[in-house]
């Protein structure tokens, strides 16, 4: 006896995007905090102030941070 497996394609190509387009974005708002965090660096090396680079780096990773609590709240069934 042969069982035939039907695939939903669209489902699984909207699926696949959306993992990509959040993977990609996570990076990319990682990223942009280690580029606020260089930029406090070479304002401090010049004497500046640094609290905006701070603030942008704080915020940054705080996003970082909840994309991650969210993707194991998905994830672990007993947070459900």
């Amino acid at each position: 006896m042969s069982s035939k497996i039907d695939i939903h394609w669209a489902a699984l190509f909207k699926v696949a995007g959306v993992s990509l387009a959040f993977g990609v974005g996570v990076v990319a708002v990682f990223a942009v905090g280690v580029l606020a965090l260089s930029q406090v660096e070479a304002a401090r090396a010049d004497g500046r102030e640094a609290r905006t680079g701070y603030a942008m780096a704080g915020t940054a990773f705080l996003i970082c941070l909840a994309a991650v609590a969210y993707g194991l709240y998905l994830i672990i069934p007993q947070f459900h």
